[in-house]
């Protein structure tokens, strides 16, 4: 800790003004595509520009959830898993092969419906065992993690479903409509947390939890209705990321936990709670897709590219212990 606070202590004020800004993120962005723009082929196009879009709003979606979730001062490692099943629960509602309801006119809002079902419910799940059993957020989530991704492949035999109507499928090719969609929820979001008293508890939940119940604040009800929407958000992930892919899928985002929770972190929302915005999540899930497109295109494997953002997020993670120490030493 003392070197951390010498090593502030000598910053100049213009750096220190930069690492505080809220529009940082969109800044590396901006710098990140015109310097890759000469290596990578094609990554300023129209069309690149599509694909970055079409990855970019299931990703966001679920990071906005969990940038709640991470203001209160909490985790949430079961968001992916979530969506893996009200994928294939959703699925096996609409498809058109072996459906519960295939061929009937309300299979797309039924299917859509216990997609959005199945993210609530394990968010209350989750919610109740942090809240009520006072289970820590970490193991609670993990379990959930576990059991849930166990259970998606145990219900599907492991195996893919396909033959989604088209009235689904929709949602997640036509990038007007998705785009709407993640737009609406983001906004929502964002207006919650700036302009409501509830938004205000947040904070005050994450600053300082004992301050905030001494103060009046439902502590235990804000936190239990927190873990409810972000799996309420990851459930409408999920409909945007089947839809996209025409099938349920198992595995369903499966590796994409690193991007969530790596974009809410890049975004400015502090690891150890009481701050964050959903705009700073916003510009994260942005620069994070820049980086894997760009990683993509130039033809890096997989695994060096997973390596790559793990450098750039445990970089997130030393530029929020900067802030913080910074905004400590500021008051």
């Amino acid at each position: 800790m003392a070197i951390g606070m010498r090593v502030d202590g000598w910053l100049p004020g213009w750096l220190k003004r930069g690492v505080l800004s809220d529009h940082l993120i969109l800044w590396l962005s901006v710098a990140y595509v015109l310097g890759m723009a000469p290596w990578a082929t094609g990554f300023v196009s129209v069309s690149n520009a599509q694909t970055i879009l079409a990855y970019l709003l299931p990703v966001l979606v679920v990071s906005v959830g969990l940038t709640l979730v991470l203001i209160i001062g909490g985790i949430d490692l079961s968001v992916t898993s979530i969506i893996a099943l009200a994928s294939v629960l959703g699925a096996k509602v609409m498809s058109g092969e072996d459906g519960w309801m295939a061929g009937n006119a309300l299979a797309v809002p039924v299917g859509v419906l216990v997609m959005l079902a199945v993210g609530l419910g394990l968010g209350a799940v989750n919610g109740f065992t942090v809240a009520v059993c006072r289970i820590p957020a970490f193991i609670a989530t993990l379990t959930t993690m576990m059991f849930v991704s166990g259970f998606a492949i145990w219900v599907t035999l492991s195996r893919k479903i396909g033959g989604l109507p088209a009235g689904f499928v929709m949602l997640g090719q036509n990038l007007w409509v998705a785009t709407v969609m993640a737009v609406a929820v983001t906004w929502l979001a964002h207006g919650f947390l700036s302009r409501t008293l509830y938004g205000r508890w947040f904070y005050a939940v994450g600053q300082n939890a004992r301050a905030a119940l001494v103060s009046g604040v439902p502590v235990g009800r804000v936190t239990f209705w927190t873990y409810v929407a972000s799996g309420g958000f990851a459930g409408l992930s999920a409909i945007l990321f089947t839809a996209g892919l025409e099938t349920g899928n198992p595995e369903m985002a499966r590796d994409n936990l690193l991007d969530v929770v790596g974009a809410v972190v890049i975004g400015g929302t502090s690891l150890y709670g009481g701050r964050g915005r959903v705009l700073g999540t916003v510009f994260g899930v942005l620069f994070l897709a820049l980086v894997d497109n760009s990683l993509n295109l130039v033809g890096l494997t997989f695994y060096t590219i997973t390596m790559v953002k793990g450098g750039v997020i445990l970089g997130a993670a030393l530029l929020d212990t900067a802030r913080t120490r910074i905004l400590a030493r500021t008051g």
